[in-house]
């Protein structure tokens, strides 16, 4: 978003045009520079973050900025060097943005830590604490890594997700709209035929027929209904008590709801292993991953939390408030006993990651020839209700 910006240097007035993600931001920028900033209103909006849908949100790329920075300081540059490279080179107005503000905070002599909590819309707060626990221990270098092969895990697991649910989608996409097509044009068309034919028709070709009468008298009418209910759906699925409520009852389904629960618990040790190994303590990094899960999960964590205060093992905590299965349980215990708790849930967070994987394929192989099935059906009874009455009329000849 481009600002317009008042400023003085010296006894010299003059405009400033900055592209930031808010005022706030174009304000920094400005003051980095050397002006005193005495006016700031937006220019207006930019076109691409209209196609974004995030006014305020900057699009930074915030894993090949781990990866970049970590590839840099690994071959020797500076941190405050590394972050001037990454600002010349980068061309996005939004990302140059936001690394600008940060170098000019680590020319103020702030940590890099405290750099980033400059700008929070964009990094969040696990990062952080990530950052400002390797700034502690010296071991920056080793925790940009985790970090990188931290979310390279976690997107791994989402593209696979993703990718077998684009089949299923397409099914019922294409499905649907043959549906809609059936009854929205052909289905009008043949009960035009058919009462002029005056015939008597089977009570369901008469009701599917019905339906194609009401479409040519009342088809604008039907339409506004339709997209109204479509709107309606929409709005009432974008409610967040809504989606809540409906999670709550997805999870109650014995299969799903277990293959989410696992979903969830790989995430979240995956992420409290990370943080560990960051050096960041365990009752500390178990509130942080907290906001992570879902509303039954979290529950359940603020407990084991609770416990783990008291001085109970974690192992019996989590085992105690439903944070485990079997296996999981097993492995804790060893963390305990070998003090290596961070890279225990790490391969934890593997091995569920492995069960998902699973569970997706399986479910995959299951719903698509399900899908395909009921789409024919459907497709299958439309078109045959349409044409009984033309093979009842064929038997009357013979």
């Amino acid at each position: 978003m481009k600002f317009e910006l008042k400023v003085a240097q010296g006894e010299t007035l003059s405009l400033l045009d900055l592209e930031a993600s808010n005022a706030a931001q174009a304000l920094s920028l400005a003051e980095s520079q050397g002006f005193s900033v005495l006016a700031v209103r937006a220019a207006g909006i930019s076109f691409n973050h209209l196609l974004s849908g995030h006014l305020a949100k900057p699009r930074f790329n915030l894993m090949l900025f781990s990866q970049e920075l970590l590839a840099l300081l690994e071959s020797g540059l500076s941190l405050v060097e590394a972050i001037e490279a990454l600002a010349e080179k980068e061309q996005q107005p939004e990302s140059k943005a936001v690394l600008n503000q940060v170098m000019a905070a680590l020319y103020e002599g702030l940590p890099l830590s405290g750099a980033l909590e400059k700008v929070p819309q964009v990094f969040a707060p696990l990062y952080i604490a990530l950052i400002r626990a390797s700034e502690r221990t010296g071991d920056m270098v080793q925790a940009l890594g985790r970090h990188v092969t931290y979310q390279t895990q976690i997107d791994s697991v989402r593209k696979k997700i993703i990718a077998a649910s684009i089949y299923p989608v397409l099914l019922i996409i294409v499905g649907g709209l043959v549906v809609l097509f059936l009854l929205g044009y052909v289905v009008p068309k043949f009960s035009t035929i058919y009462e002029s034919t005056g015939a008597d028709l089977p009570w369901m070709s008469q009701l599917l027929l019905s339906w194609g009468r009401l479409l040519q008298e009342h088809g604008k009418e039907v339409f506004i209904a339709f997209t109204a209910s479509v709107t309606l759906l929409v709005f009432t699925l974008s409610r967040s008590g809504v989606r809540a409520a409906i999670m709550r009852n997805v999870w109650k389904i014995p299969a799903l709801g277990e293959a989410m629960r696992i979903y969830q618990l790989a995430r979240f040790y995956r992420t409290l292993g990370m943080l560990l190994r960051g050096g960041i303590p365990l009752v500390v990094a178990m509130g942080m991953v907290s906001s992570l899960l879902q509303p039954l999960l979290r529950g359940s964590l603020e407990k084991v939390i609770a416990d783990v205060r008291e001085g109970k093992p974690m192992s019996s905590a989590m085992e105690q408030h439903g944070m485990t299965t079997s296996i999981s349980i097993r492995m804790l215990r060893v963390g305990e006993r070998t003090g290596q708790m961070g890279e225990m849930m790490e391969r934890i967070g593997a091995f569920y990651d492995d069960e998902i994987a699973r569970v997706v394929e399986w479910f995959t192989k299951l719903l698509e020839p399900v899908l395909m099935i009921v789409i024919g059906l459907v497709v299958g009874l439309v078109v045959v209700l349409m044409y009984m009455p033309i093979f009842e009329l064929a038997g009357n000849i013979q």
